[in-house]
């Protein structure tokens, strides 16, 4: 057998978004992979700065598609923590209702690539025919099937009624049996197992040197979740299990996001049963944002997100930064991909969800 390389990208067939991936083969036998980004620059960090603080919190939801909550809501709590504001508690369990729903969304739009790429076609459809009910839920709710638009600084610009309480405890209710049935077949069908046990394996030890985060991380059994280790909107009231896996293989991380997006139809409940009366914003007018520096975080579908923002006395901020989970695991692919088939790169490289718009900015 032969050793030659492989070019795969910047544009190409199996890639969403523009990457480049020069793999070295020998035979059909990946030996060494190396990634190279930048070939996106939107300019995002640059135009933060030349807007003021409240219409950063609708460009910052444009950042990432599937984690279109998590970013104006790390963005709001840092200004929020500048500012010295304290969100009502009505508008914790909101964000963390937003939050929630965003992640059943995200977690079964992976999987259900996962099955495509795996060839389990049907499979594919019918967990994105399930996905498509909580894409109902976000359109009835938000108003928009993607970018929702529910965060603000100080609070939320969203409330729902009984009405609406009623109509998203129904749609929870009958996604419970639907996300069980796909857990079940994702834990028992020959088909995935057979293509994603034991591929793309990330040991302990290396999740750590990688310092990978999210379900990356959790799948090879590193106990970290943001909502739990510092809370944040409402978490710090709910009972949030962290689930965790150790053989840090393609499938241990799917089933991570499937217990998860399990786990996030029971937080919403949570939520519902204890939101509170009052307001949902903390102010009736804008407020002034003092000079300052702040840094917050909270538990994106991929993983921690941390947001950075500095204020001076413009209303516009002297610099924002954010650090996403696909910049941490986009190294481990490295690890993952080495000693692994040419048939298999798709299936690996999906199983982190990469997000290049997160991650070239």
């Amino acid at each position: 057998m032969s050793n030659f390389t492989i070019p795969v990208g910047p544009l190409h067939v199996a890639l969403e978004e523009p990457m480049y991936f020069r793999i070295d083969v020998h035979g059909e036998t990946v030996n060494n992979v190396t990634i190279t980004a930048g070939h996106v620059h939107r300019g995002v960090e640059y135009l933060i700065t030349k807007r003021n603080v409240f219409q950063n919190v609708v460009l910052t939801e444009r950042i990432c598609s599937l984690c279109s909550n998590s970013h104006p809501q790390a963005y709001s709590m840092a200004i929020e923590q500048i500012a010295g504001i304290r969100i009502p508690a009505r508008a914790e369990y909101l964000r963390a209702i937003a939050d929630e729903i965003k992640r059943v969304a995200s977690h079964l739009f992976n999987v259900g690539v996962l099955a495509h790429l795996v060839g389990f076609e049907s499979l594919f459809m019918h967990v994105m025919e399930v996905r498509e009910r909580m894409q109902d839920v976000k359109e009835s709710i938000f108003g928009n099937r993607m970018d929702i638009g529910a965060n603000t600084i100080g609070g939320v610009r969203y409330d729902i009624d009984p009405e609406r309480i009623g109509y998203l405890r129904e749609q929870l209710a009958a996604l419970v049996p639907e996300v069980d049935e796909i857990i079940e077949i994702y834990r028992t069908d020959s088909s995935i197992l057979r293509r994603t046990r034991g591929i793309g394996v990330l040991s302990y030890d290396d999740a750590i040197d990688c310092g990978v985060v999210g379900p990356v991380a959790r799948a090879a059994g590193i106990e970290y979740d943001v909502r739990v280790k510092a809370p944040y909107a409402a978490y710090d009231r709910l009972d949030v299990p962290v689930h965790v896996l150790k053989d840090g293989d393609v499938w241990s991380r799917a089933m991570i996001r499937l217990m998860e997006a399990r786990t996030a139809i029971d937080l919403i409940h949570q939520c519902l049963d204890g939101l509170p009366d009052g307001p949902t914003v903390a102010m009736d007018e804008r407020p002034a944002i003092p000079p300052g520096e702040a840094i917050a975080k909270c538990e994106a579908p991929r993983g921690e997100l941390i947001y950075y923002v500095r204020m001076t006395d413009s209303p516009k901020p002297e610099r924002v930064k954010w650090r996403v989970p696909s910049f941490l695991n986009w190294d481990a692919l490295g690890i993952m991909l080495r000693q692994a088939k040419v048939s298999d790169i798709a299936i690996i490289v999906n199983s982190i969800d990469p997000c290049i718009s997160c991650t070239e900015r």
